[in-house]
This record gives C-alpha cells, structure tokens and sequence, in this order.
C-alpha cells in the first residue's frame, strides 16, 4: 500500500470511528411515561411532539397504549393517533382505523379501557347536513374498535360537545355552550344511572364563571377537575390551565390558576393526568423565543418546521412537582 492511500485509509477510519461516536452518544427519540420531570417537557420529543400541531393525550389505565389528536398546520384536518407497547417497546404512530375521514379529536379512555370517547364532527343521528362536533364511542373488539356510535341527543346537541372526561362511576364531564349554562361555554356533568346518561347539569359558580371554561379532565374519584379558562382577570395569556378539589363537604373549591410553572402566555389547555405515573399532561402553544430575525428563505423554513414553532405540543410534567406549589 503506497503512502498516498495509506494516509486516504486512515483518514477514512478515523472520520467513520467519530462519526460513530457521535451517533452512539446522540439519544434516540423516545417515549416515557414512566418518569417525571420538575419542570414542563415535551413528550415524546420527535415522535409526538412534532413541528405539527398536536394536542388531547390520552394513556391507556394499563400503560399499554395511548391516543392523541394531530392536525395539519391549519387544524382542517384532524386524527386521533395511536402508538402501541409491543414486546416492552413503543410501536410508531398510526392514524387509527375509525380516524381519518373527518374531524376527531380529544381522546378519552373508559376505566377499565375497553371503551374510547372522543369528538368528530362526523354527521350524527343519520342526518348528513350536520357538521358540529359531538361526543362518540367506539368499543374495543377482538377485531379492533367498533363503528364508533354517538351518545344520544341527552348529550350531543346541535351546538358543540368537546372534552369527555369520566370518572370511576362512569359520570360524563365535557364542556358546551347551553342555555342553562352559566357563561359562555361551560364545564357539565352527565350523571350515568340506570344505564343512560341523565341529563346535564352545570358544575357551580366554584368552577363555572361569566367567561369561557373548556377542556376539563375529572379525576377517577370526581374530587378534583382541571380546565382551561379564558378571560379571567388572572389569566396569563390566550388560556390557562385551573384547578379545583373538592373539600371534605363534596364542594367544589373555587378554582385556582396552577401558575407560571405550566401556564405561559400562550394557549395552555388539554390536562389529562397518569395517575399510575404520577404524571401531569397538557398541551401549550408556546413557542421558541425570538431572539433574531429571520435572515433568509432557509432561516424561515426551519423556524417553521421547527418542533416549538407556536402549533402546539405535548407536555409532562411530574404531578409531585405541581403538588408543592400549590
């Protein structure tokens, strides 16, 4: 071997063994229900929470799944999303098969997780000149989830429903604009007796206000619900995230909003809670600092596929570290 190609050869190993270097000391994307974190982070960075807008998580009670919403940049389109533990591994995101077509989204898993509720604006009750979203359910079969069915017109008006939540008792929340509502869209109970939805009553004035309440997540116990509201004197931005428990009475306590720990001045909405994790989820839109300006077509382009371009993501954060700040 002349001296020429010798040095050409080394050259060669050395930039492959940095390259490997690098590559093993990059971590693959991933995802962690799992662990928690003291501060907000987002979930599933690359593979959830992507430069598209993504929001309503939702897991499994087993852990063995969750369901998401994603759009494309101008929300027209909207899927709710799985991804599957197989073998201890997660699996990549699918659009489900009962999504795709219309617009669904805000996944919510039934106790024992056989059953999935979430939103569509699929036309309801056989009639094809309705658009407005209302709550379905679909069934976990042998074969997959059942033709999804919407809940009856006890629950789904011809105004807007979004946001099921139920508890342990199999009781309805989600959140509407009623006539016997106390603002604007407000956050409602549908007891389940005798194997039917009753018909909804209001949360009181401790929750509901004169402004917009939406997006409420219910504990498994009913003592403890988490929402977005807009417009309230302490709100920090477009929405933020509040909470109430409910005192040693049953009573709700008027509720609080959960600070700038998880609230920004962006859009703050969508809660779910991992109880088995001890793990706080919500979806925010804020975005990456603007710290230059943009400099060319290049800059632009990558500031807007860029992860924290303002469309909305997924976050975690550990449920202990919300508790102490309370």
């Amino acid at each position: 071997m002349t001296g020429y190609k010798y040095a050409v050869l080394l050259l060669l190993t050395m930039f492959m063994g940095c390259q490997t270097t690098t590559d093993k000391e990059r971590p693959a994307p991933s995802i962690d229900i799992r662990t928690g974190s003291d501060r907000p982070e987002l979930f599933g960075k690359n593979i959830i929470s992507t430069s598209l807008p993504e929001r309503d998580v939702a897991i499994h009670p087993q852990g063995k799944e969750l369901i998401y919403t994603v759009g494309d940049y101008k929300n027209k389109k909207m899927c709710l999303v799985v991804v599957r533990k197989v073998n201890g591994d997660w699996g990549k995101p699918g659009i489900m098969p009962i999504s795709g077509k219309y617009r669904d989204l805000e996944p919510f898993y039934s106790h024992n997780g056989d059953r999935l509720f979430f939103v569509s604006n699929r036309p309801v009750f056989n009639d094809n000149t309705r658009n407005d979203y209302n709550i379905w359910f679909s069934n976990r079969t042998a074969n997959g989830w059942s033709e999804p069915e919407a809940l009856d017109s006890v629950v789904n008006t011809r105004g807007h429903e979004f946001y099921p939540s139920l508890s342990e008792k199999g009781n309805l929340f989600y959140t509407a604009r009623r006539a016997d509502g106390i603002g604007g869209e407000d956050i409602f109970m549908s007891e389940f007796r005798e194997g039917r939805f009753q018909a909804p009553e209001p949360l009181p004035e401790a929750v509901n206000t004169e402004f917009d309440e939406f997006n409420a997540y219910v504990s498994p116990g009913e003592d403890l619900i988490v929402f977005s509201s807009y417009g309230r004197p302490d709100d920090s931005g477009r929405a933020d995230l509040y909470i109430s428990r409910k005192d040693a009475a049953g009573k709700w306590t008027p509720a609080k909003n959960m600070g700038p720990l998880v609230n920004s001045d962006q859009l703050d909405y969508c809660p779910f809670i991992d109880w088995e994790n001890r793990n706080f989820y919500f979806t925010s839109e804020r975005a990456a600092a603007e710290n230059s300006g943009i400099e060319n077509i290049d800059s632009l382009k990558q500031a807007a596929h860029s992860i924290l371009n303002g469309f909305g993501n997924i976050y975690k954060i550990s449920l202990d570290a919300l508790e102490q700040t309370e």
